[in-house]
């Protein structure tokens, strides 16, 4: 594809033609429009809309029908889930371009089903589409499996909280004691609590780790309340689906392991980043995949996964630097890391560049900053096949940021001279 989308024609310009022949699918969840764009050597398009149904026997109806007129470019929306069983069944036979909604949103008020395919077909057909990162469908799986998990821990955390307001309201304070309601030790506290509800004057040290005796005290007057016999039932039930989700998610981390075991080199890679512990690195390994040359630079991936500062200028005026909404699950999951980077003895850079940003820019500011370091390292390191090295990654910072400071110089002096009414010519390299 060539890097002008013009087409010099007689004395004006057209937007060139990079694919003759290919097909615009606009995707609902009972049915697909699809439009095939044929243009001819006078630059004459000739298009064909059907309609197929979203049934497996409809889709493959709708892979024939392309066969058989030549036509193995595809383009389509994303469309919720929807176009996930269009993609499987034209993924073996067709180049597929999936296309975020804001990129082929069509002119309002003119608007309907066949036009719709129409106007993704006409964008295509000129390479105006940008795709969406789609990884194989072995990280696809894995991707699926970690983003249920993630659910299934947030249900988890729901139902601690739900144990913990149960003890609130029946003047149970144990939390503003102990650090974990269920640890060890408060999990037996509790158990015994509710168990034996006439046993209010036992000696509670027996169920105390060793080093939890010397708030033996407060724990006695934390201790002082009522749980009621519909509370107790309700902590009970909380407490056995908080066990079931734990034993779901270790089934899940089980599952997922023995399927990530083709990519254990770059797991291997990632986990030697500041930060990043095993499934973290299982996490991000999902989301971005092991092929760097998806992405064109580093900043296309943090671009993509919401890292990086929007452009909203207008009349030479920024009106706004907020990072995008891009990057739902990976940008979380890169902010833990970076928190967890940030207390990293062993390698003290990231906590210190983030003191330094925090002074200047804020706490949240600067955390997004440190995630955004850590994933140009996975970047670098997962394009160069080789482990995070300490003294190279200082090295290469140190350099790229003493030509900032320096670029930034020379961009000051050309405007004192120019503010000045002199003319500079820079001839340098």
């Amino acid at each position: 594809m060539s890097a002008h989308p013009y087409k010099k024609i007689g004395r004006g310009f057209m937007f060139k033609i990079v694919y003759p022949v290919c097909c615009g699918i606009d995707v609902h969840k009972q049915f697909v429009v699809a439009t095939i764009a044929n243009t001819d050597k006078r630059n004459l398009t000739t298009y064909q809309t059907q309609r197929f149904s979203t049934f497996t026997k409809g889709l493959r109806e709708l892979v024939s029908w392309l066969a058989q007129t030549n036509c193995s470019v595809v383009c389509m929306e994303s469309t919720g889930k929807f176009w996930i069983p269009v993609y499987n069944i034209l993924e073996p036979s067709c180049q597929i371009t999936l296309a975020h909604p804001k990129y082929v949103k069509a002119i309002r008020g003119k608007k309907t089903d066949k036009k719709d395919s129409v106007w993704i077909a006409d964008l295509h057909k000129h390479g105006l589409v940008p795709g969406s990162f789609i990884p194989p469908a072995t990280i696809r799986q894995i991707r699926d499996l970690i983003r249920y998990r993630s659910k299934l821990v947030s249900f988890a955390s729901s139902e601690k909280t739900r144990v913990q307001d149960s003890l609130t309201v029946s003047n149970i304070t144990l939390a503003s004691v102990v650090s974990d309601t269920f640890g060890k030790s408060a999990s037996a506290i509790i158990d015994h609590l509710i168990n034996h509800p006439e046993d209010r004057d036992c000696d509670f040290r027996r169920f105390l780790h060793r080093s939890m005796l010397n708030k033996a005290d407060s724990i006695a007057l934390a201790l002082e309340g009522d749980i009621s016999p519909v509370q107790a039932e309700k902590i009970g039930w909380c407490k056995k689906h908080y066990e079931q989700l734990q034993s779901h998610i270790a089934t899940i981390e089980s599952r997922v392991r023995s399927i990530a075991q083709p990519y254990q080199r770059q797991l291997t890679i990632i986990e030697s980043v500041p930060g990043l512990k095993a499934f973290s690195a299982l996490a991000v390994l999902s989301e971005i995949g092991p092929d760097m040359n998806q992405f064109h630079s580093h900043k296309h991936l943090c671009s993509w996964a919401g890292l990086a500062p929007s452009n909203d200028q207008s009349a030479g005026k920024k009106k706004s630097v907020r990072i995008s909404r891009a990057g739902v699950y990976i940008k979380p999951l890169l902010v833990q890391c970076a928190l967890a980077a940030i207390r990293n003895k062993s390698f003290p850079f990231y906590r210190i560049r983030y003191q330094k940003l925090k002074s200047r820019r804020g706490h949240k500011r600067a955390v997004i900053a440190i995630a955004r370091m850590l994933l140009v390292a996975i970047f670098h390191c997962l394009k160069d096949d080789t482990p995070f090295d300490p003294k190279r990654y200082e090295a290469r910072l140190v350099a790229s940021s003493s030509e900032a400071v320096r670029d930034r110089a020379v961009s000051a002096l050309f405007a004192d001279a120019k503010r000045l009414g002199y003319t500079v010519l820079f001839s340098g390299t």
